[in-house]
């Protein structure tokens, strides 16, 4: 088994002029989690980074990658990964597009840096670390361990600034749960789309959220300065009439996807007409995201033009990721 740091809360200690800082090595968090010797299970450990979660970079995870691939290949039972809950939604999503070993890989941190009373930190590590060290965790790619419940990478959300129960899955709930030490899996994801590896193309995707009396006079500007846009929109897919032509125009030159502000549930496509809705934007281009929430569809996005996907490729991909596709739409079944 391998623990791998990457900083943040989890790893925080008080700073000379106040508040808390990642300090702490993945070898001094290992070593803080009481129980661990007592389950047998043999931990080596990586010092990747000590930054902030909201440091992290894609080339940091890029590079993560790249260790994750060959801690496995040399024989790793599993992989922890230990970061900031900032980004933990994103991280292991990325991963998860990405990871192509029968290991479990599994995404922790805590809500509680060490200093304080209660700091969950320890409990994360150890549920994370017997999750990945188990059979029943192989094939599922990265999952997220928290409050010792299970998460596909896909689904989990922060949803709370401070609780230590922060990570919820809103469509589908948790995979399962961690319970005297075992993980104890309650459902499966029916397919885990995966992204071709060794690609170096760079890619700059932005996200925008719709919100009330915005005219979208900031638009325009856009396409000068991405490859690819994520709109939040309101509901199922709406935005302000004054926002469709520019989105319309951006749609011709980049790819545009609609997703959904709200936190859960799906995009719809043929519900709502009017000039702004769902229907009306597809019919100008735009891309259905489906169950994907926005931060979750930049990552796919991202991913996507990494590899020089066309617009037929993209809105194929997030048929299948997105949920209102077949699993079989998916662009790349050869990724392994």
């Amino acid at each position: 088994m391998v623990v791998i740091g990457l900083g943040g809360t989890i790893a925080m200690t008080s700073a000379d002029g106040g508040g808390v800082v990642p300090a702490l090595s993945a070898r001094q968090l290992v070593a803080a989690v009481p129980g661990l010797a007592d389950t047998g299970i043999q931990v080596e450990v990586v010092d990747f980074r000590r930054v902030p979660g909201a440091s992290l970079t894609f080339a940091d995870l890029t590079a993560l990658v790249d260790e994750v691939h060959d801690q496995c290949a040399a024989g790793a039972d599993g992989v922890v990964i230990t970061q900031g809950t900032d980004t933990i939604e994103e991280t292991a999503y990325f991963l998860d597009l990405r990871h192509t070993a029968p290991q479990p890989l599994v995404v922790t941190g805590a809500m509680r840096n060490p200093t304080l009373a209660g700091a969950d930190g320890p409990a994360n590590i150890l549920a994370a670390i017997q999750t990945a060290a188990h059979p029943t965790t192989r094939d599922l790619g990265c999952l997220v361990v928290f409050n010792d419940e299970i998460h596909a990478a896909r689904r989990a959300r922060k949803t709370h600034t401070t609780s230590t129960a922060t990570f919820a899955s809103p469509d589908g709930g948790p995979l399962g749960y961690v319970v005297e030490g075992h993980p104890t899996l309650l459902n499966r994801l029916p397919d885990r789309p995966l992204l071709p590896t060794g690609t170096t193309r760079q890619a700059r995707v932005g996200l925008i959220t719709a919100t009330l009396g915005d005219t979208g006079e900031l638009l325009p500007a856009l396409a000068d300065h991405l490859d690819g846009l994520v709109v939040a929109a309101f509901g199922v897919g709406h935005v302000p009439t004054t926002w469709t032509q520019p989105l319309q125009d951006l749609a011709a030159r980049i790819p545009v996807v609609l997703a959904s502000r709200t936190g859960s549930g799906p995009t719809l496509a043929n519900t709502y007409a009017f000039p702004g809705s769902e229907h009306d934007l597809l019919t100008r281009g735009l891309i259905r995201a489906g169950f994907l929430d926005p931060r979750k569809a930049r990552i796919l996005l991202h991913g996507l033009l990494t590899t020089g996907a066309d617009h037929r490729t993209t809105t194929a991909a997030f048929e299948a990721a997105g949920g209102h596709g077949s699993p079989q739409d998916w662009p790349y079944p050869n990724a392994r």
